[in-house]
């Protein structure tokens, strides 16, 4: 069991004993949302890892490496970039494939490049931030994120290798 998990299972214990002192009432409803949630994400975690096993399977380490590889140099960043605005999907897709990629032999500065171009640029939020943002909100907000992972990319290049 990883340490996150153990955090993981501290925290739901201290709510649910803070729930449990808030009267039935509260625990009920906790438990209650507790298992809509698990509904409505149960089948897409599970499809998440369907994805990232085979992934896993279907992409040689050459490849990974020859691509996102500790010594693929500004080539291996600028295609972590391209590839994070792609990822499609929450944390539970996208985290897994990082993780894989690393395991396969990514280097660090394209690692960091993927997640921060998928954290800023994922072509999936644009789609939520489009009709509450507007245009204008959108495109500045993107000019100036496609130079972050970037610059991220090239710092953890810089300090680390």
């Amino acid at each position: 069991m990883s340490s996150a998990t153990v955090i993981l299972w501290i925290i739901a214990a201290v709510l649910l004993l803070f729930s449990w002192k808030a009267g039935e009432k509260t625990l009920g409803k906790g438990f209650e949302l507790t298992w809509k949630t698990t509904k409505q994400n149960a089948l897409l975690i599970i499809l998440a890892f369907f994805i990232v096993g085979f992934v896993n399977v279907l992409s040689p380490e050459e490849l990974v490496t020859s691509w996102v590889g500790p010594d693929s140099g500004w080539r291996g960043i600028a295609a972590s970039e391209i590839l994070g605005t792609l990822l499609p999907g929450g944390p539970y897709v996208v985290f897994p494939l990082i993780n894989f990629l690393f395991q396969a032999g990514a280097g660090l500065a394209p690692v960091i490049t993927l997640i921060t171009s998928w954290s800023t640029q994922s072509l999936l939020t644009i789609s939520f931030e489009l009709p509450f943002m507007g245009w204008r909100f959108a495109a500045i907000r993107w000019g100036l994120g496609l130079f972050i992972p970037l610059l991220a990319g090239f710092t953890a290049a810089l300090i680390w290798g």
